[in-house]
């Protein structure tokens, strides 16, 4: 973990609501691990602030040549803009600073080599799995992405998955692009025809939780990233806890998704008192 100022690379719109920012970050491409996230937080106006969490879409090396400078790390996030925090990110420029702290949390664990990967994702709540993909196709894993949203808008990336050898499947809530309905319906046509897969999703939390109710049903291991509010980012504010497995008011268990997570095991977790907490935030959404 670091923490250290930077400079933003771009800021791009790159569906309705949706931008991309790059920025320069020495020391975390090399740390990082799939599932990772940062926090982030502008140099500039809005002097009170709280840093935002963001998933890390990506993260490696800028070519020596670029902009005539030697090799340089960066990172790159994808974020939806919903309120006061990210309409100010989606206004910073090329040349702004940032204040980031990262990589942190716990990421993924990649599981058996060569074992089918199915990934499952819902709007913003592909950005994990980007990496996530690109990791496992670089060792030799097949990988599978059923890709989720309520209409052809929410779906991002799609071709930057298919370009690093993910097989893509898309679906929407109104049938605006790829198969109409909801995306756990290709789960279940998926895990029927590879019983032996592991799953990892990540998105709003009914389709986590209807998620983990297929994979237990079918004993399939699935590992999910939560997305939740979060001030601090290192487990001291406790405001982003979540209800663990086993949860009882004599025997409480709570779980920092910040430090705990943002990756857990589906076992780990509470899914009855986590389903009815209805959709949360998406990180970096505030």
């Amino acid at each position: 973990m670091k923490n250290y100022s930077t400079t933003i690379l771009a800021n791009n719109e790159i569906a309705p609501g949706y931008f991309r920012m790059k920025l320069l970050a020495p020391g975390i491409s090399t740390q990082t691990q799939p599932g990772q996230f940062i926090m982030i937080r502008p140099q500039t106006g809005l002097p009170t602030m709280l840093r935002r969490p963001f998933g890390i879409l990506r993260c490696g090396f800028l070519p020596p040549e670029c902009n005539g400078l030697p090799e340089r790390e960066y990172l790159e996030i994808l974020y939806k803009v919903v309120g006061k925090g990210t309409t100010f990110l989606s206004e910073l420029h090329a040349g702004d600073r940032a204040e980031v702290l990262g990589p942190l949390g716990r990421g993924f664990d990649l599981g058996a080599i060569g074992k089918e990967k199915i990934l499952v994702g819902g709007g913003i709540g592909l950005v994990p799995l980007f990496l996530l993909a690109e990791t496992l196709i670089k060792r030799g894993d097949k990988v599978r992405l059923l890709m989720g949203g309520r209409t052809r808008d929410d779906i991002l990336c799609v071709t930057e998955f298919e370009r690093i050898g993910v097989e893509t499947y898309v679906s929407t809530d109104d049938g605006s692009l790829g198969e109409a309905g909801f995306v756990t319906n290709a789960l279940k046509r998926k895990l029927d025809k590879y019983p032996q897969a592991e799953v990892f999703a990540c998105g709003p939390m009914p389709m986590l939780a209807a998620v983990a109710h297929i994979c237990s049903v079918d004993h399939v291991p699935l590992q999910v990233s939560l997305e939740a509010h979060m001030a601090c980012g290192v487990g001291a504010c406790l405001g982003c806890v979540v209800k663990g497995a086993g949860h009882s008011e004599q025997n409480p268990r709570y779980l920092c998704t910040c430090k705990a997570g943002p990756v857990f095991t589906a076992d780990e977790l509470d899914w009855e008192r986590l389903e009815h907490k209805g959709e949360s935030c998406t990180k970096g959404c505030a």
